[in-house]
């Protein structure tokens, strides 16, 4: 290495030297000098592989190619491992650190190196405790994870998400009291528009889960380990995101779509049914339309209906139209399993059961992630089991109820 060093100052004293030949003029010699600094650099870069070959052989490992990795997070290295290439980035360097360290393995000087810079920076960025040192999930895991949590809950997976970190304060647009588009005489001055703002405020709510694994179970491989945790965390953090993006109170979590829908005075974007014996008014297809009618036009265009498996099966697929034709047609084409009204069906477990939610969920309601998603864990010597407690602060809540419609069962009397 301090061969490399010596070349590369010497490199640096004919770059400038370089330079001041142009200065002055003297192509000729700036000529010479360039080709100087070209065999250089091949020198430089073969000193280069070797040092990283030698290093690979102390790892098992033979690399043909080397990038200084930490210079920026995308640079490559190419492992030449049983006459196959395989193209490592720093980002999947560290899912294999990650993922080894969770398993109590050993890394490598690369590996440990790429592992602590990471952690380093997020330490830097986050200071809650978890009560061990958590580590960031790597992205590609938190894609995994939150990728999984979409596709069983499409309510929120729909929703539009962002990365802000602290509170985010979004302003909207309530409603314009005074001065809106009008006909006027000629001599009659327009009216000065008056608007009333309301804020969306997204603070945060702390989201946790703990799974337990035992030793011999974690004793797997890395690429199974890695798909046992996305599944894991994925089924469990799912369902408290599903939840809240419908349900939650808004309080202690989320804001959901039908919390924020039933809160409103006189419940204007709700419209109620009862299939219960005392009260025989079920589904029907004037309900339909009537919650349909309360969207605002311009969130028509992407909506989607939203109910569990049951509603669907017991409720939707079952309504006909006026004339006894069916309003809900089977389509697992389009990203659901069926269509009524032009729009996609998606059974979402979170929605209450017997409700359905009909709306514009990437227009109408947000999610942001306060904090990224880690992970902490804790052994269990005498019980030969650990821990692994994943942390996350997100918050959400509906920007507009006039992207939304619930059709819900009305309440026992």
């Amino acid at each position: 290495m301090d061969k490399i060093k010596e070349m590369l100052k010497k490199r640096s004293e004919l770059l400038n030297k370089a330079k001041q030949l142009v200065a002055e003029g003297k192509i000729e010699d700036f000529n010479a000098v360039e080709k100087e600094i070209e065999t250089l650099d091949a020198q430089i870069e073969a000193a280069k592989l070797a040092n990283a070959n030698l290093k690979a052989l102390e790892d098992k490992q033979v690399i043909a190619d080397l990038e200084n990795y930490s210079k920026t997070p995308e640079s490559p290295k190419v492992i030449a491992k049983k006459e196959e290439q395989i193209v490592l980035t720093d980002k999947q360097t560290y899912e294999n650190a990650w993922a080894k360290h969770m398993m109590g393995q050993s890394l490598t000087n690369d590996e440990q190196v790429v592992f602590e810079n990471v952690n380093k920076e997020f330490s830097n960025a986050y200071t809650h405790d978890t009560g061990n040192t958590a580590i960031l999930i790597p992205e590609t895991v938190v894609g995994g994870i939150w990728s999984r949590a979409e596709e069983m809950y499409p309510l929120f997976g729909d929703a539009k998400k962002y990365n802000v970190q602290g509170k985010m304060v979004i302003k909207k647009h309530s409603s314009i009291d005074a001065g809106d588009a009008a006909w006027y005489t000629e001599s009659t001055p327009t009216a000065d528009e008056q608007n009333t703002f309301g804020e969306l405020v997204l603070d945060g709510h702390e989201l946790s889960k703990a799974i337990t694994i035992t030793w011999k179970l974690r004793a797997m491989a890395i690429p199974e380990f890695i798909s046992y945790i996305k599944n894991e965390l994925a089924q469990r953090i799912g369902v408290a995101l599903g939840y809240a993006a419908a349900r939650g109170n808004g309080n202690t979590e989320p804001q959901g779509v039908e919390t924020a829908l039933l809160a409103e005075v006189d419940t204007p974007q709700v419209v109620a049914y009862s299939p219960d014996a005392s009260t025989p008014i079920p589904l029907s297809y004037a309900i339909m339309t009537k919650a349909v009618s309360k969207l605002h036009s311009s969130y028509l265009n992407g909506a989607s209906i939203y109910a569990n498996n049951a509603t669907i099966w017991n409720e939707l697929a079952n309504l006909m139209d006026d004339n006894g034709r069916p309003l809900f047609i089977p389509d697992v084409t389009s990203g659901g399993v069926g269509r009524m009204f032009g729009l996609v069906v998606k059974p979402d477990a979170s929605i209450t059961d017997g409700s359905i939610i009909i709306g514009n969920a990437q227009s109408g309601y947000v999610v942001n992630t306060n904090e990224p998603m880690s992970i902490a864990t804790e052994e269990h010597v005498k019980a030969r089991t650990v821990d692994y407690a994943a942390y996350t602060i997100v918050d959400g809540g509906v920007l507009d109820t006039k992207a939304f419609a619930l059709i819900r069962k009305a309440p026992a009397a």
